[in-house]
């Protein structure tokens, strides 16, 4: 008989999985979405009732559901179920075939990775299928379902941000008729996602910055917020941020400047000259926990350095550098010049006392050599 292999040893086997998860994740992002779809159009057509629900035929899925055999709930290669496939291409007669026979599809979310939580109304929400949102909602769509799979948490990998419940899609796709029926619907414009973000933090983030600015201003018109609620755009996220404050993390300008003008009095206009008054809070740092110029300076996003052009704060840390900085550093300076004074003049005019003897060489030409400090102690008799 031959030697049994050897044992892998522990720690190795903890490195092979290490290196293999490894691996998995430097996977091309966009590589396994195409064989999720692959696999999702597959499984589509396997399914007499997947492909009916695809091509919206009316007369295939009529007669599928006078047969008893067939299983309405029945899910794709992604966990999906047909109306699902219905509301992904926009077929309205076939979701509402779907629904009429089996209520309950409504509320089915996916099951499977990488969309997991997305039920129907997030897909037609995302189609901006506005007639399509009607019919779920009247059949008692959820409106607080989240969709929290990997394609729509913030990551590089990912292309879009929007959240997870349907009204952050609706006002990240800037549909303003999706997001007041929602809101009818009983959406509450207050829930955060899994990072503590409102939609309005959702919003710094999207590349359509006009179309944020004119959403942000549609969703703050319905914060009727009382006196114990904090107001809507005030609301942190995990990382303890504000909407406000994320558009200065992530650079977005665009928003700052839209956010800034809402901030902004004007004091009086006296032909060319206008006196501006700013709302400073957030920004100056006095009474703040996180400073808004630290979050900025200190941002991964290069983009974040130009909020420091912006007015006002451009003008607020030109202010505070004469008012503070530049006493501060001057007699920082001035302390530095006199240690430096002292310390030279210390090593100019050291004792030195005549060097006693050549212990080296004779080539050795040292005089001087330095004089140790000697303390001497008086008793008193």
């Amino acid at each position: 008989m031959g030697t049994p292999p050897p044992k892998v040893k522990g720690p190795w086997t903890h490195l092979q999985k290490l290196l293999t998860s490894w691996m998995f994740r430097e996977k091309d992002w966009d590589q396994q979405l195409d064989e999720a779809h692959m696999l999702q159009q597959k499984r589509i057509q396997e399914s007499l009732l997947l492909q009916a629900a695809k091509d919206n035929d009316l007369c295939v899925l009529k007669k599928l559901l006078l047969d008893r055999s067939c299983d309405l709930r029945q899910r794709g290669a992604l966990g999906e179920t047909a109306l699902h496939i219905a509301a992904l291409y926009d077929n309205l007669e076939a979701a509402m075939v779907l629904m009429e026979a089996a209520p309950e599809l409504v509320y089915e979310s996916t099951l499977c990775e990488p969309f997991v939580g997305q039920t129907a109304l997030h897909v037609a929400i995302m189609n901006q299928n506005v007639n399509l949102v009607r019919a779920l909602l009247a059949h008692g769509a959820c409106v607080s379902a989240r969709a929290t799979g990997t394609a729509f948490r913030l990551s590089p990998h990912n292309h879009i941000y929007f959240g997870e419940h349907p009204l952050s899609f609706a006002a990240c796709v800037g549909s303003e008729e999706i997001v007041r029926l929602l809101i009818e619907h009983g959406a509450n414009i207050r829930a955060q996602d899994s990072l503590g973000n409102t939609v309005l933090h959702i919003l710094v983030f999207q590349p359509n910055k006009t179309f944020a600015c004119q959403m942000y201003n549609l969703l703050l018109s319905y914060d009727g917020h009382g006196g114990h609620l904090q107001s809507l755009d005030l609301i942190p996220n995990h990382q303890g941020l504000t909407p406000f404050k994320l558009a200065g993390v992530e650079g977005n300008t665009v928003m700052f400047q839209h956010l800034m003008q809402k901030r902004k009095h004007i004091q009086w206009t006296y032909g060319p000259l206008t006196s501006t008054l700013y709302d400073l809070t957030e920004i100056d740092s006095w009474g703040e926990k996180v400073s808004f110029l630290e979050l900025v300076v200190s941002s991964k996003k290069r983009e974040a350095r130009q909020i420091l052009d912006q007015t006002p704060v451009k003008q607020l840390v030109s202010f505070k550098w004469r008012k503070y900085g530049r006493p501060y550093f001057c007699i920082l300076g001035a302390l530095y010049v006199l240690y430096m004074s002292c310390f030279t003049m210390c090593c100019v005019n050291r004792p030195l006392k005549n060097c006693s003897s050549n212990h080296t060489d004779s080539r050795d030409i040292t005089l001087m050599e330095q004089k140790l400090l000697q303390v001497t102690l008086h008793r008193r008799k």
